[in-house]
């Protein structure tokens, strides 16, 4: 009775697996059908999607960055999507880091021209192989949202790296930011540089904390800008990060 009885369990964990395999066999090809009316666009003609027990792996080709990470966005609200493997590549012609980072750099300096925070956000960017990092300090969140849908629609971009940091809310900051920046550009000196958007002295504010960066054209400007800021009341530090044109920055 008991090779009976064990003959018995083995045949019903069979069946079980077998039925548990059906049912997820069943459950992928549901996810892929609605995995391929997600993708049903235009920009995500090349994409190709497999789905092994729940999980989504994207192939293919894509034009631009951002359309790469709005599949795996679509993939990941599907019913039953367990993971995304996102391998879909950034096609185009490819473009030099050098030349990539210039492009960028010119168009993040006019971001946000208009809303009255350009001068506020100080931003670095570096790029390897068409990986691009974007760092330093943005203003508010839309200032740092706004830069980062800039560069992942910009063709040529492989990647994003967001290393962001977004200034903390507060109305004592913001109270130095604008009285800095009236003292700064207000000096007869230096309002030559608020008339180019590329080209402003930019002004971060954390915590009371001034920090001034961007290019002047000589030292003299960078001293002055320095002697302006620290007049503001209620600035505790100031940190000049100016670089004058022409002369390589130290470090």
């Amino acid at each position: 009775m008991k090779p009976m009885f064990a003959g018995s369990l083995m045949l019903a964990g069979s069946l079980l697996f077998s039925s548990v395999a059906r049912a997820q066999e069943n459950n992928d090809g549901q996810i892929q059908s609605d995995v391929m009316k997600a993708l049903d666009k235009k920009q995500f003609k090349d994409v190709q999607a497999a789905v092994h027990d729940g999980v989504v792996t994207l192939t293919g080709t894509v034009d631009v960055y951002s359309e790469k990470e709005d599949a795996d966005r679509k993939v990941h609200h599907r019913k039953n999507v367990k993971a995304v493997d996102n391998e879909i590549q950034v096609g185009g012609a490819p473009v030099e880091d050098a030349t990539l980072r210039a492009k960028l750099a010119e168009k993040l300096a006019y971001d946000r021209v208009g809303y009255g925070t350009t001068a506020f956000n100080a931003l670095t960017i570096g790029v390897q192989n068409g990986v691009v990092t974007l760092g330093g300090v943005a203003y508010g969140p839309m200032d740092k949202d706004s830069a980062l849908s800039l560069v992942a629609n910009y063709p040529g971009v492989k990647d994003v790296v967001d290393n962001i940091e977004v200034a903390p809310l507060s109305p004592m900051d913001d109270r130095i930011r604008i009285a800095t920046a009236r003292a700064v550009y207000g000096a007869p000196q230096l309002n030559r540089y608020a008339m180019d958007p590329a080209k402003p002295i930019r002004i971060t504010v954390v915590n009371g904390n001034v920090t001034l960066s961007g290019v002047v054209d000589s030292q003299g400007d960078k001293d002055i800008a320095n002697i302006r800021a620290n007049g503001v009341p209620g600035v505790f530090k100031v940190t000049n990060n100016l670089e004058v044109a022409g002369k390589r920055p130290r470090g």
